[in-house]
């Protein structure tokens, strides 16, 4: 679980970024926020989770490297997409 920690929140920005990130692993990759579970190498479903600011997600991984992918996203997340 993680949480969102920039003050924007998952704009395009972040999204966009999260996705790219995404997207250089083989894993599968879900997030969850709020019983909603959308492919996160989407960003329409990424977008559509409209995850503000303080929002908690889950994530899930699933593949080949699954652990480097977990590592990535996680390390995205915890520097709050580089953003104020």
């Amino acid at each position: 679980m993680v949480t969102i920690k920039n003050r924007a929140g998952l704009h395009t920005r972040p999204a966009a970024a999260l996705v790219k990130t995404a997207a250089r692993f083989k894993a599968e990759f879900t997030i969850e926020k709020d019983s909603m579970e959308i492919n996160g190498k989407s960003i329409i479903g990424v977008m559509t989770l409209a995850a503000e600011h303080g929002s908690s997600l889950t994530l899930r991984f699933n593949g080949p490297d699954e652990t480097e992918a977990a590592e990535a996203i996680v390390d995205l997340f915890e520097r709050g997409f580089d953003e104020p």
